[in-house]
């Protein structure tokens, strides 16, 4: 997980490197990981992609020990493409307790541009219990309904929506099948849960033309993939067999605060 092995352009990631940076300096935070986690980080950018970066961040120890409640977010305005924000690591670790989808994508993300192992490591090592399939399942399915409603149910669809159903069908389906967390990787999820040839060669031939920069704005339905997310819409709504976490105890990830800490500010 989080292994960096994409290649992002010496230029673009000394920019984001830059922006890291100077948010540490403005918020006094230090920033413990930060990575790719839009459509680069899903395998289907096209050349005009964001760079969508999402990071975790620590403040100071003294910064926690008041009653009131504080912005546990950092968001800056876009530059050009470049679309930077992040979580405050308590926000974090109570969603980790949630089996939030988003923030378990971040910790797979193959484009990681800060990590402090030792904190990190521990975030990994405690999702196995942590990583609730139901929950996961939930947020999928509600993801590629309300996409589906907004882009696809027409006989005219937005062509480039497409991706933003399938994703979250087919991660339906990889929960379905007990394959552990869903992965970031889009190819990943069509390998493990696509077996009919004809729909696996209609999603590599539409990945094809978006990586391309073909235009993928409003056309005609493609039949064996709207076929398919019709009936698995359908079809997913009825699962009942699906496994809660193994724990939602917050014990485990109040020791990671505070160890983070420690890690971070000595």
């Amino acid at each position: 997980m989080g292994s960096g092995i994409k290649v992002i352009e010496d230029g673009i990631r000394q920019s984001i490197v830059d922006e890291l940076a100077l948010i540490e300096k403005s918020e006094q935070v230090t920033i413990f990981y930060a990575c790719e986690s839009g459509s680069r980080a899903w395998g289907f950018e096209s050349k005009d992609s964001d760079y969508d970066v999402r990071f975790l961040y620590l403040h100071p120890v003294d910064w926690y020990l008041t009653i009131l409640d504080k912005p546990d977010v950092i968001e800056r305005p876009m530059k050009g493409d470049l679309d930077v924000s992040g979580w405050d690591i308590r926000k974090a670790l109570e969603l980790f307790r949630k089996s939030n989808p988003p923030l378990l994508e971040w910790l797979q993300s193959p484009i990681v541009y800060r990590q402090n192992t030792a904190i990190m490591d521990q975030f990994r090592a405690l999702l196995p219990e942590y990583y609730s399939p139901i929950a996961c399942l939930h947020h999928y399915l509600h993801m590629a309904q309300g996409n589906f409603r907004k882009y696809l149910k027409d006989e005219e669809v937005w062509v480039k929506k497409y991706f933003y159903v399938l994703r979250p069908v087919l991660a339906c389906r990889w929960i379905e099948r007990d394959l552990g967390v869903v992965p970031i990787a889009f190819q990943k999820l069509v390998d493990g849960t696509v077996d009919d040839k004809g729909l696996k060669s209609a999603i590599t031939d539409l990945m094809a033309r978006k990586r391309q920069g073909v235009e993928l704005d409003r056309g005609p339905r493609i039949p064996a993939i709207s076929g398919f997310i019709d009936a698995e819409l359908q079809r997913i709504e009825s699962l009942n067999q699906v496994r809660p976490a193994l724990t939602s105890d917050p014990r485990r990830l109040d020791e990671l605060f505070r160890e983070a800490l420690k890690t971070a500010w000595g």
